[in-house]
């Protein structure tokens, strides 16, 4: 597995961890929890399946000044407390660079929960520099 070189202070227990990462590729795997229900029936809201997508994203990218400018992704299933997901992502243009197009597809089972594209940008420097 390829060393993680951006994101490094991300909170796994929110947006899931790195199982591994590739060339233009990364997986990680987000076991969700009680705490990311919106209801009593253990919806997990749609915004730490989409954390975890988007660290998949940054981590495909793997460019310690990575950031998302955009994403455009649809949830056809839900994510029910207790389930785990995995968020699979691959760079899929990086050409011009700084922009980088990404896909990621989330499964939890055999059920798609989210798939959609992230548009990212690899600045020079860090954005909050």
């Amino acid at each position: 597995m390829v060393e993680p070189q951006t994101h490094e202070q991300t909170s796994e227990a929110y947006v899931g961890q790195p199982i591994e990462i590739g060339t233009d590729t990364a997986v990680v795997e987000l076991a969700t929890t009680a705490e990311m229900a919106v209801d009593e029936t253990g919806l997990v809201h749609g915004g730490f399946v989409y954390g975890a997508a988007d660290y998949a994203a940054m981590l495909a990218v793997n460019e310690p000044t990575v950031v998302l400018t955009g994403s455009a992704v649809t949830y056809p299933n839900p994510t029910r407390v207790g389930e785990t997901v995995r968020a699979t992502a691959t760079v899929v243009d990086s050409d011009p660079r700084p922009s980088v197009e990404v896909t990621a597809e989330l499964t939890e089972t055999d059920a798609v929960v989210l798939s959609g594209t992230f548009d990212c940008a690899v600045p020079a420097d860090p954005v909050l520099s």
